[in-house]
């Protein structure tokens, strides 16, 4: 693995962005494992103190695979395409651990949910597969108030000063982080369409051209 910038040479970048042995793309793994042990840690064995550093762990290697995948220039197709995705399993998964503690009711899944499914739909009805849209602004600041949230709301569930408080300041990163959620999706939607359209529409002409074809043997 390369950590530098320097002897790249021309046409290095594409090879980048197809490489899968990366940092960034093995901390995205490492965060995809957590979840697994998030739902064993609360549902399993109760240990909500564990759970929040496996929570502040995830969220770390959120932040460190983004800034080792810019600082270092290990970006790649499949780091766009995992890390977005570690993110909603890690945020989903989450969330329906804790409907199921009953910390949760489940309207909060279900505002999670409701959006990703309209952009899953959208995104297999254009393109058959993942859009690879890069991630907006809003998305970016939707995921670190839910990531910083979350663990601030289980930190609440445990006998220590000031849960209270903890579970206030969780709550309104919360609502900030669903808030973002719904505008980033209708942000994303509109761009899966906006991208979509032309290449639905040359499928279709295939389909067209490909029908006449065959009527004219």
């Amino acid at each position: 693995m390369r950590f530098s910038r320097s002897g790249r040479q021309a046409g290095s970048e594409h090879v980048d962005r197809d490489r899968v042995l990366t940092v960034p793309n093995a901390l995205t793994v490492l965060r995809f494992l957590g979840v697994p042990l998030f739902m064993w840690l609360v549902l399993a064995e109760g240990e909500y103190g564990w759970a929040v550093f496996v929570l502040a762990v995830m969220g770390g290697t959120d932040w460190v695979d983004g800034y080792v995948a810019r600082r270092f220039n290990q970006t790649s197709r499949l780091g766009r395409i995992m890390d977005p995705a570690a993110d909603r399993l890690a945020l989903l998964a989450v969330a329906l651990t804790l409907v199921l503690a009953g910390v949760v009711q489940w309207w909060y899944l279900a505002a999670l949910l409701v959006p990703d499914l309209v952009l899953g739909t959208a995104s297999v009805f254009y393109f058959r597969s993942h859009p690879d849209l890069p991630v907006s602004r809003i998305g970016k600041l939707r995921t670190a108030f839910l990531l910083a949230g979350t663990p601030l709301l289980v930190l609440s569930l445990l006998p220590i000063p000031g849960a209270g408080l903890y579970a206030g300041a969780a709550w309104v990163l919360l609502g900030l982080g669903l808030v973002g959620h719904w505008l980033a999706a209708a942000g994303y939607l509109r761009a899966i369409v906006r991208k979509g359209r032309p290449v639905r529409e040359g499928r279709l002409d295939d389909r067209r051209g490909s029908a006449e074809g065959g009527e004219g043997r």
